[in-house]
């Protein structure tokens, strides 16, 4: 059980510092962000292009990813038993597996669609979305910053993954003999 430690005094004390600095309105919807319905899709759709493109084994790559995700976290949120910062009843909350989705599909579909716009913009707006469901988990309350801190360095080997598999191949140009 992770209840003692030295991370956990800066953590729960990083917590109460931001816990309901933003409105929960804005925060809330922060952290839907990192729910299925809104962040799979993305992924779905940016595999479905880069299939359609010719990158099958790329989409295959951040799609099984996608699916490790909660294979990765459940058993650690069962193993650790994590109380919440706002249901210290509860538990479970370690790692988050809203962060670690929100990492997996909108990082997995700025890694398939960045070769084909030769520009930052799909790595920037995953990075962004990504950090605004972190932010939005931790200021409202729902996970304290160790869990989706804990969440990105688990996806972090999932999305090397992709990256390693979605990588420019130089192409084989047969030789003539002749």
């Amino acid at each position: 059980m992770l209840v003692s430690g030295p991370l956990l005094t800066p953590d729960h004390a990083l917590s109460r510092a931001l816990l309901r600095s933003v409105p929960d309105s804005v925060t809330e919807r922060l952290a839907d962000l990192g729910n299925v319905p809104v962040a799979v899709p993305v992924l779905l759709l940016a595999a479905a292009y880069a299939a359609r493109r010719g990158r099958r084994l790329a989409a295959g790559a951040a799609a099984l990813a996608m699916a490790l995700v909660p294979a990765l976290v459940i058993p650690f949120k069962q193993w650790t038993a994590r109380p919440g910062p706002l249901e210290p009843w509860a538990a479970g909350y370690f790692p988050s597996g809203h962060t670690a989705t929100a990492a997996v599909a909108y990082l997995g579909a700025a890694l398939l669609v960045r070769p084909y716009t030769r520009r930052a913009w799909p790595t920037a707006a995953a990075l962004v979305l990504t950090a605004a469901t972190a932010a939005g988990l931790v200021l409202r309350g729902w996970h304290w910053p160790l869990d989706v801190l804990a969440s990105l360095l688990m996806c972090t080997p999932l999305l090397l993954g992709v990256r390693w598999v979605s990588r420019p191949r130089p192409r084989r140009t047969r030789r003539r003999s002749g």
